[in-house]
């Protein structure tokens, strides 16, 4: 049998530098959007805080199964 070379190469091939440009470019953009969507988070948790009280107020008549319970359970922030 005769070794068979692969004449049919590319620089520019999908496997090749382009292949790598895309993978970079594709991987950037997911980075620019993840960042922005963590700013906007950021922001909108500066403006509208956290606020524990509505669940930890009083829990010392919480039981484990009860329909009473929710009363002690998340509530919006206003």
């Amino acid at each position: 049998m005769a070794a068979t070379e692969n004449v049919k190469r590319s620089l520019f091939g999908l496997n090749g530098i382009l292949g790598m440009l895309i993978a970079t470019l594709l991987l950037l953009g997911i980075l620019a959007f993840l960042v922005t969507w963590a700013i906007k988070v950021q922001r909108i948790s500066q403006v509208n805080p956290y606020d524990p009280t509505p669940i930890v107020s009083n829990l010392d008549n919480l039981k484990t199964n009860s329909k009473e319970n929710k009363q002690f359970a998340f509530k919006d922030a206003k």
